[in-house]
């Protein structure tokens, strides 16, 4: 294995986010605190607890899966399609490292700076609302498999994507709407039978809950079902990046 290659672009990739610092770090950090504000004293007050939580320390891990998500996605999006767009992915492709090596260092370094970023936003979390954490080792397993699996979802993009609109296509228009409508500020008990049945359909509502599950050990599914299908989502990015290297999709030509 090239640990060398895998090393220069992973701490490349890395480099970057600390020449943006504030864009990458501070915006969703202040953006966090403002639902905090908003949420905690708007609904807070009118929703004293959820299933025996309070709720502003109720929908701090869906807050930090908000962030964690589209963080991960915008990333790696970016970290691969910018070599696209300038031309340089061909001196990767041409290095002596593999397509394993490439997607490990880019994925890697996507994945890394999202689990900073959630760890960073629990613990702003702790500033507003007191918390528990039930099962910490659960709670790092499900931060690490949701920051690795939509790290591969926004390497996928950058591959798709022809254009820096697409980049933004489908983190506003599809992973922002499903991770409002996973239960991130509710649970899903609180719909009508019809609406948690559609809401089943919506593959954040397992992250969401398996993440809260590792806080407070009350999950709107169980636990082993999240699991379960983060790791589906994890093996389906991987097929799919797998068969974009060997094919060639979008990258030599």
């Amino acid at each position: 294995m090239n640990l060398h290659g895998i090393r220069a672009i992973y701490r490349f990739e890395m480099a970057r986010s600390w020449r943006t610092l504030s864009q990458s770090l501070l915006a969703p950090v202040i953006s966090t605190s403002l639902y905090f504000v908003v949420f905690g004293a708007a609904i807070g007050n009118r929703i004293s607890e959820v299933q025996g939580v309070s709720y502003g320390a109720f929908i701090v891990p869906g807050l930090i899966m908000l962030s964690l998500l589209m963080q991960s996605v915008t990333n790696a999006s970016f970290g691969i399609y910018f070599p696209r767009f300038t031309g340089t992915i061909y001196e990767i492709l041409s290095a002596p490292m593999s397509y394993i090596e490439i997607t490990l260092a880019y994925v890697g370094a996507a994945a890394t700076k999202s689990i900073i970023l959630g760890l960073i936003i629990l613990a702003t979390a702790t500033l507003f609302v007191p918390l528990q954490i039930d099962h910490p080792w659960w709670m790092m397993t499900f931060l690490i498999l949701t920051a690795l699996t939509f790290s591969l979802l926004g390497f996928i993009i950058g591959i798709w994507a022809d254009g820096f609109e697409k980049l933004q296509l489908v983190p506003l228009l599809i992973i922002t709407p499903l991770t409002f409508l996973g239960g991130s500020f509710y649970s899903i008990d609180m719909l009508p039978p019809f609406w948690q049945t559609v809401t089943l359909f919506n593959p954040v509502v397992y992250l969401v809950s398996g993440f809260r599950w590792s806080f407070y050990s009350i999950a709107d599914v169980h636990v082993a079902v999240s699991l379960g299908m983060t790791l589906f989502f994890l093996v389906a990015c991987l097929a799919i990046v797998a068969w974009m290297f060997k094919t060639g999709y979008r990258l030599k030509t």
